[in-house]
């Protein structure tokens, strides 16, 4: 039990509960005094930022009189080092964000940001031109934002660095520095903005965006304060020496406890969520609800404040005070019967065998599930590597006799400790208690471990816990690249590769095109060969300059989105000549572009075909434009468009007289061309727009119902329209206008090519028996004649000339036409026996 009472030995107790401050690193840094300088130290065991300060007045030794901004990991393993040069006056606050950057603020207030390797985030931002006016004296950090105060008392803040815009808040009305400031973060306020505490006088002012909120605490001026993290509580130490602890609606005293000194403290930090630290000279005094606890220092501190504790940093160590869980109670508590103390007793029977390990366990058997849980949490609670095996191996060993214990809880457990002490390595010092591990998750770590370019571990890490391992290598890739200015792209290459191999479906696309951004445009090209995905490779090279390979790439994957992009990518940055050049080659380009342009860029589609030669194609696009020409609504009135469509013809004849292949094309254009010239002359004329667009037949039709004979016989003339043809238009039209005089007169001019019976047809479709009484009599056929009789009505002279025909089905079919004529059936059915047909 030796071990046990010396583990108890060093804990403190705090009223009814035990705390405890083990050593976490010793220091590997080297005269680094922290009372002559600035520090910043991120929590969940992140890096120390350490300048000197010029505040203050203080004896150089052996060192440079140039100021060095310098990074430090929590074991004092310095990261890097900036020369500060003063850029904006006195450097009057800094602080590491959520993210961990480096954020300084000058006195001009000027905000400046830097990332662990103190490499310059963007360019300065400046808090605004009254803080330039009136210098910042004071800056309060919180997360990811910043409250400043000015000598004119006027109060600025930053919300979030990731999108750092300024603004001011409301106007105080105050008329001398606060005694002391704090902020309520926006995540914990009702308006969503910061809060800022100010301690001026008897009162605490409450300001933010929109206004001013003045609290009548009666309890003396306040000479410091601190928000709990979750912003439930403020810790307040009084001008009498009294730390008050009341809740941030300020709504009652929780409690309060009197110091001895009334000399406010250097620093008043929260401990977890149930403990204040206030810091003097040569002491640490931590409070709790009816207790204090004094440790005494001989050299200066900074207090971390932590999820769990607070991390205590001096000139020589690391410590981090906290809370003893009670897992771990359970077991190391000076005289603990506990079910865990006693499985954890055993095991050092066991281990000694001595029979009293199975009596032990005999006393623990119901409780024997929690005694397991017990151990294997209290090793998750233990920095000290000897200490987690034994207490792994109390909860193995006692998992051997509880059947209904999860099996994998050791495992589970073992393999987060494992994480911890490779982390917790002073080579990588991020020493983080489980419960910051918790809050912190492993993928946000991985991310903290490549920044310092730990990527061995990292990728180790990702690989053991299962977890995507693409991360780490694309940043180590990137980070090569930028260091390796030196080595050839070739031999880069090939060690790229090597890793990127690595991980399967890595984007070999964001590698090159940081490749591209450091000015390696060979080695980006030859990485992006390697991305199998075309969505990712195709923009890349566009990007890279990169044209040939991108739209042969594109063309390759049949993406017609991929195609489109780089086809109008090219278009904008090629001659027209070369762009032509690039997609010929190519179907599906060629095709897509031809699309494209053929609804929305016809010019550029007939330079293209010109190009090609494709002289045939460049006419069917006139004839298309000729067509859309006549849609237009100016057309539809007469004149104006029908010059340009008229060329537009032309031109497409002449490009399809140039191939053997389209005569028929080529005569149809010219003789659409003449048509149109014609029709626009005979609407001119006649000053009616009736004519264009209208067939040969239909504008002789219309020049003849015009009376416009001279311009029909021209179209007639020139469109060599057949006497056939003619005489059947002719016909039709007189009939159309009845215009019988002059119908009777066309017919007598000569013998009919088309015989007599569209002249019947004619006057029988416009009901005028009596002329085309004129016309059936000259019919040659008895059978166009019988039939024509019959259309007029007249049976008698139907049924002489159907015996003239002796046709029997015609003297049938005639019958049917006069079935409700009795009279004129009966004369059919006489002519029938007359003439012995057989009945029909």
């Amino acid at each position: 039990m030796a071990a046990t009472v010396s583990v108890a030995a060093e804990w403190q107790i705090l009223h009814d509960r035990f705390y405890r401050k083990p050593e976490l690193y010793q220091m590997q840094w080297k005269h680094v005094d922290l009372s002559r300088n600035k520090v910043a130290a991120a929590p969940f065991g992140g890096p120390i930022a350490v300048i000197r300060d010029d505040s203050k007045i203080v004896q150089l030794y052996a060192e440079s009189a140039l100021r060095k901004l310098r990074v430090f990991n929590s074991a004092g393993l310095q990261l890097s080092e900036l020369i500060w040069r003063n850029p904006g006056g006195r450097l009057i606050g800094m602080s590491w964000t959520d993210e961990q950057t480096l954020v300084c603020i000058t006195q001009d207030g000027s905000v400046y940001m830097y990332n662990i390797d103190l490499e310059s985030i963007g360019s300065a931002v400046s808090m605004g031109v009254d803080c330039f006016t009136n210098s910042v004296v004071e800056c309060v950090f919180w997360g990811n934002g910043v409250v400043c105060i000015n000598e004119a008392f006027q109060l600025f803040c930053i919300q979030d660095f990731r999108n750092p815009v300024p603004c001011q808040l409301a106007d105080t009305g105050i008329e001398d520095f606060p005694l002391c400031m704090a902020v309520i973060e926006p995540q914990y306020t009702m308006s969503g903005n910061v809060a800022v505490l100010l301690s001026v006088g008897d009162q605490i002012l409450i300001v933010e965006e929109d206004g001013v909120q003045q609290l009548g605490v009666e309890v003396g001026p306040i000479q410091k304060m601190a928000v709990s993290q979750t912003a439930k509580f403020l810790a307040a130490f009084t001008h009498d020496g009294r730390l008050l602890i009341m809740p941030t609606d300020f709504s009652e005293i929780a409690f309060e406890h009197t110091c001895e000194s009334a000399l406010p403290p250097e620093q008043l930090a929260w401990c977890g969520m149930d403990t204040v630290l206030l810091y003097w000279d040569d002491m640490l005094l931590m409070v709790g609800v009816e207790d204090s606890v004094q440790y005494f220092y001989d050299e200066p501190l900074i207090i971390i404040p932590e999820c769990d504790g607070a991390r205590i940093l001096s000139n020589t160590s690391m410590e981090i005070l906290q809370r003893v869980p009670d897992s771990t109670v359970s077991i190391f508590k000076i005289g603990s019967t506990e079910p865990a103390a006693l499985l954890y007793d055993a095991l050092e029977h066991f281990d000694q065998r001595s029979a009293k390990a199975d009596e032990n366990l005999r006393l623990i058997r119901s409780s024997l599930p929690e005694a397991v849980e017990a151990c294997i949490d209290a090793a998750g609670q233990e920095f000290s590597i000897s200490q987690q095996r034994k207490l792994l191996r109390a909860g193995s060993y006692g998992q051997a006799f509880c059947s209904q214990f999860q099996r994998d809880r050791i495992q589970e457990m073992s393999k987060i400790l494992r994480v911890l002490n490779a982390v917790r390595n002073p080579e990588i010092g991020i020493c983080l208690s489980i419960q910051q591990y918790k809050l912190l998750t492993p993928s946000v770590l991985i991310g903290r471990l490549i920044n310092t370019h730990h990527h061995l571990l990292a990728l180790r890490i990702s690989e053991y816990l299962g977890m995507d391992q693409e991360v780490v290598i694309m940043h180590w890739a990137c980070l090569k690249i930028t260091a390796s200015s030196a080595i050839p792209d070739s031999t880069l290459l090939e060690i790229l590769l090597e890793k990127l191999k690595l991980c399967k479906g890595i984007s070999y696309a964001a590698v090159a095109a940081h490749a591209d951004k450091n000015g390696r445009r060979k080695l980006a090209a030859m990485l992006v060969e390697n991305e199998p995905r075309s969505s990712k490779q195709v923009p890349l090279l566009l990007s890279i300059g990169e044209e040939d390979a991108a739209l042969m790439k594109a063309t390759e994957s049949g993406d017609t989105d991929l195609v489109y992009l780089v086809l109008f990518h090219i278009w904008q940055k090629r001659p027209a000549l070369e762009f032509f050049g690039m997609i010929r080659a190519r179907q599906l380009a060629r095709d897509l572009f031809s699309n494209y342009a053929r609804c929305y860029r016809h010019e550029f589609l007939k330079d293209f075909f010109l190009s090609s030669g494709q002289l045939q194609d460049v006419a069917f696009l006139l004839l298309k434009e000729s067509w859309e020409l006549a849609k237009s609504p100016m057309a539809s009135k007469g004149a104006p468009l029908h010059g340009p469509r008229i060329k537009l013809i032309e031109k497409a004849h002449n490009l399809f007289s140039e191939t053997k292949e389209h005569l028929f094309e080529s005569k149809a254009a010219e003789e659409h061309a003449k048509l149109l010239r014609i029709q626009h002359e005979l609407e001119v004329t006649t000053k009616q727009p009736i004519f264009v667009d209208s067939s040969i037949s239909d504008t002789i039709r219309t020049c003849i119902v015009l009376g416009n004979h001279r311009a029909a016989l021209k179209v007639k003339t020139e469109f060599k329209v057949s006497e056939k043809r003619w005489y059947w238009l002719k016909v039709f039209a007189l009939a159309t206008i009845r215009d019988w005089d002059a119908l009777e007169k066309f017919s007598k001019e000569k013998r009919p090519p088309i015989g007599y019976r569209p002249f019947v047809e004619a006057c029988t479709d416009a009901d005028e028996k009596g002329e085309a009484l004129k016309y059936i009599p000259k019919l040659a056929d008895p059978r166009e004649k019988a039939e024509a009789y019959a259309r007029i009505g007249m049976a008698k002279e139907a049924a002489d000339a159907a015996s003239q025909a002796k046709d029997g089905e015609l003297l049938a079919r005639l019958k049917l036409t006069f079935a409700q004529n009795a009279a004129a059936s009966s004369i059919f059915d006489t002519l029938r026996d007359r003439l012995s047909f057989p009945g029909a």
